[in-house]
């Protein structure tokens, strides 16, 4: 199959490029600058701006499947003149387009849980727009709405680490936000079991990892990783949001107020859907076991004191 990984220079992107290549598929990396990014050798570098229709059209062409991972990150401001709306509705659109328009068959959407129209950040929104145009498409789709992902590249742990500091750190609202995350090397084989089997066309997928951790769990995690100790004090919520609101017009600052609004929502999963692909959670990578740390004890600990 030739696949086109739109953001496969990304830090899922590069992950499912090469486990693509090893499945024996002959695989394509879009992005706005390909070069430099550690691909196996067998896969194609494009270069193109899913912002920018023409510029992605004629290598989108010929293709038989298009993964759409290109993201701007919710935890962070977007910066560069960048913003949700877009890149994920925009790009998303223009993929599409360049896919219906080049004969592709197959579309993969990378949403995130919550995506909805009507949802509470300008991320979440922007996702729900994005995957109507998937969904109202002629092509064979198929959509997956994961929790955080973490793994070597991902933000989620130096997020935690940005947002706060060894030994004594604020958190808002105590860093009581639950997250579910789910290991970069568990995620993308379901992704590439999905272009594979035709039974996932036209279905979404809410895929999560196999514990429940809180932004407080996920820091004391990150610090005791790095042999560093780390209390929490809470930071009044609205307070909080004040703070990161504020931060919004400061160029060097790189949260706000939709980090803020990101904060009050939990990121969990009602029913893990990687079932769907043969795997249950205790198949699955946990955020203590990739740091090395024997996170269950701890985890219970924070309950117990909760």
């Amino acid at each position: 199959m030739k696949v086109l990984v739109a953001g496969g220079t990304g830090f899922i992107g590069t992950a499912l490029c090469t486990e693509l290549h090893d499945r024996g598929h002959e695989v394509t990396a879009l992005s706005r600058d390909p070069r430099g990014t550690d691909l196996p050798a067998g896969v194609e570098r494009a270069r193109g701006d899913v912002s920018a229709y023409d510029s992605i059209a004629e290598t989108v062409a010929g293709h038989d499947a298009v993964v759409n991972l290109v993201s701007l990150s919710p935890l962070y401001q977007p910066r560069g003149g960048a913003d949700h709306e877009t890149v994920h509705l925009g790009g998303t659109a223009n993929l599409v387009r360049a896919a219906e328009d080049g004969d592709v068959e197959r579309f993969i959407q990378l949403s995130a849980l919550g995506a909805d129209p009507d949802g509470d950040t300008d991320y979440i929104r922007a996702k729900g727009n994005a995957e109507a145009v998937v969904r109202d498409s002629h092509l064979e789709w198929t959509i997956f709405r994961p929790s955080v992902v973490f793994g070597d590249g991902g933000e989620f742990l130096e997020f935690t680490k940005q947002l706060t500091t060894p030994y004594v750190t604020g958190l808002p609202g105590g860093g009581k936000t639950r997250f579910q995350p789910i290991w970069v090397g568990d995620l993308v084989p379901m992704i590439a079991d999905a272009l594979e089997d035709p039974t996932h066309v036209g279905e979404i997928y809410e895929i999560a990892g196999p514990q429940i951790v809180t932004l407080a769990d996920a820091t004391e995690l990150a610090y005791e990783a790095e042999g560093k100790s780390v209390s929490i004090v809470s930071i009044p919520m609205p307070l909080a949001k004040l703070g990161l609101t504020a931060a919004d017009s400061v160029p060097f600052v790189p949260f706000g107020s939709d980090q803020a609004r990101s904060l009050e929502l939990n990121n969990t999963v009602v029913t893990n859907d990687v079932t769907a692909f043969g795997r249950s959670e205790d198949d699955l990578l946990t955020l203590g076991s990739y740091l090395g740390v024997d996170a269950d004890s701890k985890l219970e600990a924070r309950r117990q004191s909760a």
